[in-house]
């Protein structure tokens, strides 16, 4: 299952975005209203959101200023969460999300459009970072 998110405009330097993005508790600004709870440590992070089993990331790969890989810290649920930076001047940069995940067609069903709503929740929280 390939969900790619739309590419946003951030009016901040690509360097500023990949410098939050690379650091796993700084997600927590970035997560949606409806989250349940939220830990991080130097490797990941762990949320759940409300009426959704808790989700554990880690961070697979990072390319200095152009993105961040975060990956599925369990078994389980084989998948990543790309991070895409793209500068576009001094001042601003393009962010877009990709999931890729290997799913069974009926957890594919049940997942596709709660993720699609939480890769606009968070691109949306980065975009309207202070």
């Amino acid at each position: 299952m390939n969900i790619t998110g739309e590419k946003v405009l951030i009016n901040k330097p690509a360097e500023e975005i990949y410098s939050l993005t690379s650091q796993p508790a700084e997600y927590e600004k970035f997560m949606p209203e409806n989250i349940d709870s939220f830990k991080a440590n130097d490797e990941g992070f762990t949320f759940a959101l409300k009426g959704m089993p808790e989700i554990a990331l880690k961070i697979k790969e990072q390319t200095p200023v152009s993105g961040v890989v975060l990956t599925s810290a369990k078994e389980s649920l084989k998948f990543d969460l790309s991070l895409s930076i793209e500068k576009v001047s001094d001042t601003s940069c393009e962010i877009q999300f990709i999931f890729d995940g290997k799913f069974n067609m009926f957890v594919s069903s049940m997942v596709e459009k709660p993720l699609k709503n939480f890769i606009v929740s968070l691109t949306q929280g980065i975009a309207n970072l202070p």
